[in-house]
């Protein structure tokens, strides 16, 4: 089997002898220009079809309040912002990050979603995590904006970890590695 991608101006084609999915942290001989390279693919996986993280949500307690906290307290950006009924599909990003990846603040109003959110907190399980560059500077910010942590910066291994309340019925970890 041959199977051709382009990506950056360089075609790579890969050949599979036995019929399987190229790896795609392969080397490979490109041709462009009339030279040969030897490329490391390292994320080929999105030219080939690959499943993408695009949307993941945080249950909510109050959308206006968790817009407020997510965009003015932790820095994130809005990205959408419309009706849905009696809600609303909110997004926000991360200024930092890829532009076509979101969170969005769901109305926590199901009562098993209610159940799982009140569970999580009080077993002291963080819904979700986000990474900062600087988890000590990061800490000191958000404490000094009000923040209540459930666990100051504590190294685990490689990466050292904290853990805040959201105002929205959430635990969340910040995570520098």
């Amino acid at each position: 089997m041959t199977q051709t991608v382009t990506r950056e101006n360089i075609q790579a084609v890969f050949i599979d002898r036995d019929g399987a999915t190229p790896r795609t942290n392969a080397s490979v001989a490109c041709v462009s220009d009339g030279r040969v390279l030897l490329v490391q693919l390292k994320e080929v996986c999105a030219s080939m079809g690959a499943m993408k993280i695009k949307l993941t949500s945080v249950m909510v307690d109050d959308q206006d309040k968790a817009l407020r906290f997510y965009t003015e307290v932790l820095g994130f950006v809005k990205k959408t912002d419309f009706p849905v009924g009696k809600y609303r599909w909110i997004t926000v990003a991360s200024p930092e990050g890829p532009d076509d990846i979101e969170l969005a603040l769901e109305p926590n109003e199901n009562p098993a979603a209610k159940a799982y959110q009140k569970a999580m907190r009080e077993q002291g399980i963080p819904l979700t995590a986000f990474f900062v560059g600087d988890i000590h500077r990061e800490f000191e910010r958000l404490k000094a904006l009000g923040v209540r942590f459930a666990m100051e910066p504590t190294a685990m291994g490689q990466q050292t970890i904290a853990m805040f309340d959201d105002t929205c019925g959430n635990l969340i970890r910040i995570v520098q590695t």
